[in-house]
């Protein structure tokens, strides 16, 4: 009777240390997590529609096409699976932060960079409806879930864009950075999203306003304003957004028409461009690394000659 009296006493303790143990590792997840984490969902998600594209009919005969078509559909299934899964779990856990460390949120919906990262979930779910196996455009869930993922990107927009024209300190020009194209692509993903529903108009709107947007922010980025370049070193890939939103635009602007015509092509051809252009840089950069590392060898070696 003792030891089973003891037992209740020894065992508490231990229960609420493990209590605490998980509380302090769900608060420094939460302390540390952000928006940023989206880039994740946003890259599956892509990958998904990428897939979904490759492997749908199509009248191209050409050999990469054909053997894109011999994978089976359950690599596609599997990819769009872990891509929600990631997407729920980042969700779930951004949902959590708001609640409990509201401060954290507000001020990153305050910050330059921190802001435009807002926009990743509703981009990624709007990515995974269109590539989703199961549902169809032209349906009443397709139509509830693209107005419930594409109005908090123009409520975005709206305090975005806003602000560019009416606060001093927000400006464009101050505040500008790569990933300020985020809110670009959002817009373009909507209006790829709208097109495949055969909303045109919807389709054109979030197209023109995405657009216009981009061109003043290209221009922007291309002069350098003071701001321009404020961004952490660990978001210096954000630099491959730059031909990101071209190559979106290009995609939403065939959805639109129906056909890859003169527009479409010379929004591809700017992406490519683009893309190039980063690569090269890359490797210049690389190759100036390189060549400084063996002049401090070579000059170490002399010294000790």
């Amino acid at each position: 009777m003792a030891s089973q009296r003891s037992q209740p006493e020894v065992n508490t303790p231990q229960s609420s240390r493990f209590t605490d143990r998980i509380k302090r590792s769900l608060s420094s997840i939460l302390t540390k997590f952000h928006a940023g984490y989206f880039r994740i969902s946003l890259s599956l998600g892509g990958q998904a529609l990428l897939w979904k594209t490759l492997i749908g009919p199509t009248h191209d005969k050409s050999t990469l096409r054909h053997l894109v078509h011999k994978f089976h559909p359950t690599a596609f299934l599997v990819l769009w699976s872990f891509a929600l899964f990631i997407l729920i779990l980042l969700s779930l856990l951004y949902i959590l932060r708001c609640l409990f460390y509201f401060k954290m949120v507000k001020a990153e919906f305050l910050h330059h960079v921190g802001v435009n990262y807002l926009f990743a979930p509703w981009i990624s779910w709007l990515l995974l409806l269109q590539s989703a196996p199961f549902a169809t455009p032209k349906t009443t869930s397709y139509y509830v879930l693209w107005w419930f993922f594409a109005v908090p990107v123009v409520a975005l927009d709206v305090k975005i864009y806003g602000q560019w024209f009416t606060k001093g300190k927000k400006f464009l020009s101050t505040v500008a950075n790569p990933t300020s194209q985020i809110s670009v692509i959002g817009n373009l993903v909507g209006a790829l999203a709208a097109a495949s529903m055969g909303w045109k108009e919807s389709a054109v709107c979030l197209f023109s306003l995405g657009m216009v947007h981009y061109l003043v922010l290209l221009v922007t980025l291309y002069q350098r304003f003071s701001g321009s370049d404020r961004i952490p070193a660990m978001l210096r890939p954000v630099f491959f957004l730059f031909f990101a939103a071209p190559s979106v635009a290009s995609l939403a602007w065939e959805s639109i028409t129906g056909a890859f015509d003169i527009a479409s092509k010379m929004l591809f051809f700017l992406s490519l461009f683009l893309f190039i252009s980063l690569v090269m840089y890359i490797n210049r950069k690389i190759l100036h690394i390189k060549i400084l590392s063996c002049s401090n060898e070579l000059v170490s070696i002399v010294d000790l000659s």
